[in-house]
């Protein structure tokens, strides 16, 4: 299994999309927000994706060089038509929109159609709190609707529809909630097919409804479902799929799960909150840090060493595998290689500097 450079694994992808297509400035959106997937350890978002946006680009699926506009537009709020560009390129363009009414205004909300796969939805509000200031995010995958099963159903008829937030600390990491409504995230499941390993109990069920550790019974026939979030308690996530539906999806006008296999577009909603509105800044920060010290005061579980806010082990793990690199499973190495000769393009000469 090779292992790149973080740098080395950008570079890689910033050469793929430029062929594609891509400006530099957007092959940099695309590709920064992908490697820092890895980094964070979510390799389901990761370079994983590089073949699936590449291969879109190909078959006019993405359009590499189209540009987000506003279509509606007021002090507070504001309606972003991405026009088919790259996600990270639309979404990216939709929260420094956000941000930058929050800033005057104390809050806004944007929403956001057209604008293809986001990817890993919690780098939105990330940038809102490095900025200082708080975000949360709504994601639907438009009419797409058969991964998720409903509670009580076996059938798949919703997507994973992650929520996310982040918020800033004083002189550390902000805080970051980044989660699918569903148990896993679709991707996790594809990477557990191209590793040809197994997935945890509770994560899938078969085409019959039967508990299932096979990733491959997903995408059989019939295929399986991924289960809401909550395991017995599965209401709750399935509960809040359908709010997400909602917000990200019929707000955003992209539309809400209607059964369709081929996403093309997130939905996507995002609301920026200006601290400084609302409460004196340091009065918010020693809230914060007294709610962490607090927390973590807990006494510990059997077998756990430490009681993590949320966040932090996205950022130890970037600065792990900042250090030691990325892994890239064999299939996935592959797949990329091969959308890259889409394009003419020949990646196998950068596997002499994999580690």
């Amino acid at each position: 299994m090779p292992r790149f450079k973080p740098e080395t694994l950008r570079r890689i992808g910033y050469t793929l999309f430029e062929t594609a297509g891509c400006t530099l400035e957007d092959a940099r959106a695309v590709v920064d927000h992908l490697v820092e997937s890895n980094l964070f350890g979510h390799d389901s978002h990761g370079a994983i994706r590089f073949y699936e946006y590449a291969r879109a680009i190909y078959e006019g699926r993405f359009q590499p060089r189209a540009a987000p506009e506003v279509v509606r537009d007021s002090p507070c709020a504001a309606v972003v038509d991405a026009r088919g560009s790259l996600g990270q390129v639309g979404a990216t363009f939709a929260t420094h929109l956000a941000v930058e009414k929050a800033r005057e205004h104390g809050i806004a909300t944007v929403g956001l159609r057209n604008t293809s796969h986001i990817g890993r939805v919690g780098a939105y509000p990330l940038i809102a709190a490095r900025a200082g200031l708080i975000g949360q995010i709504f994601v639907n995958a438009g009419h797409l609707g058969y991964q998720i099963a409903p509670f009580g159903g076996i059938d798949g008829k919703l997507s994973t529809n992650p929520i996310a937030f982040a918020a800033p600390r004083r002189g550390a990491d902000p805080i970051l909630v980044d989660m699918t409504t569903s148990i896993v995230a679709e991707g996790k499941v594809r990477i557990a097919i191209n590793r040809g390993e197994e997935v945890p109990e509770g994560w899938l069920i078969d085409g019959e409804g039967n508990p299932t550790t096979d990733p491959n019974d997903f995408k059989a026939d019939p295929p399986g479902a991924i289960l809401p979030l909550g395991g017995r308690a599965g209401h709750k996530g399935y509960g809040m799929s359908m709010m997400v539906e909602l917000l990200g999806g019929a707000l955003s006008g992209q539309g809400c799960a209607a059964g369709e296999r081929a996403m093309i577009s997130n939905g996507v909603l995002l609301t920026v909150y200006h601290i400084e509105h609302f409460v004196d800044l340091d009065a918010y920060y020693d809230e914060v840090e007294a709610l962490i010290r607090h927390v973590k005061s807990s006494r510990l579980t059997p077998g756990f060493e430490e009681i993590l806010v949320p966040g932090e082990p996205e950022f130890r793990s970037a600065r792990r595998r900042e250090a030691e690199g990325i892994e890239v499973d064999e299939r996935t190495w592959e797949t990329i290689c091969e959308a890259a000769r889409d394009f003419g393009l020949n990646l196998e000469r950068w596997e002499g500097d994999a580690k």
